[in-house]
């Protein structure tokens, strides 16, 4: 069985040798593949797309350290499912409750954009998470790369499921997919996702997991 994550992987020599020359330039940096982050016993998972530069890929935590994070863990935090509205290192002592986030590929890409290769070569661990994760009942795409790592992860059509903002997916078992527009800078920026809809996608995950 493949494991749910692999600290020293290098299956992708793009992103092994992009991660090593950025590891020159800062030296302080994690540079590694960043590692899912919560609740082991989570009944909701969120999925973002990659590390961002100086975000996961400085902290060695998801979406922590940049601009895509302030939305995503204040909104977290009103809904109860984390101890804190802000995400500053992985050290910080912040407690996820209920939810669990990680990302469809785990290295930092060039220009945020990971390559289709490279997606599909780290959704083997995708898919060994989130066989593990007995307890999710609602798995949160943040984006529509997400939600295709999403389905590929789960030998399902991604013609069959077209990704929309809040849209909802049956997966099968109990499980729903739930879709979001990504925390990015550049959409929340454009208003493209604004607070309110963000915290209705949260708020309907919340009353999917409590049927």
């Amino acid at each position: 069985m493949n494991p749910i994550f692999d600290a020293d992987c290098r299956r992708c020599p793009r992103l092994a040798a992009f991660l090593d020359a950025v590891h020159v330039e800062e030296p302080g940096y994690y540079c590694r593949p960043v590692p899912p982050f919560g609740d082991p016993a989570a009944r909701i998972v969120l999925v973002g797309l990659a590390p961002g530069m100086h975000g996961a890929n400085r902290t060695g935590r998801p979406f922590t350290g940049d601009h895509a994070g302030i939305l995503l863990y204040r909104t977290l935090y009103k809904f109860g499912l984390a101890s804190g509205p802000e995400s500053l290192a992985a050290d910080d002592g912040l407690i996820l409750l209920g939810a669990r986030i990680t990302n469809s590929v785990k290295c930092l890409p060039p220009a945020n954009k990971p390559l289709p290769a490279e997606v599909k070569e780290c959704n083997a661990y995708l898919r060994a998470e989130l066989g593990h994760s007995q307890s999710a009942r609602v798995i949160l795409a943040l984006g529509a790369i997400a939600h295709a790592a999403i389905l590929r992860a789960y030998d399902l059509p991604l013609s069959a499921f077209r990704f929309a903002h809040a849209a909802e997916h049956a997966l099968g078992s109990g499980r729903v997919l739930l879709d979001s527009y990504h925390c990015s800078r550049y959409n929340t920026q454009t208003r493209r996702l604004t607070t309110s809809m963000f915290e209705g996608v949260i708020g309907r995950a919340r009353e999917l997991i409590r049927r």
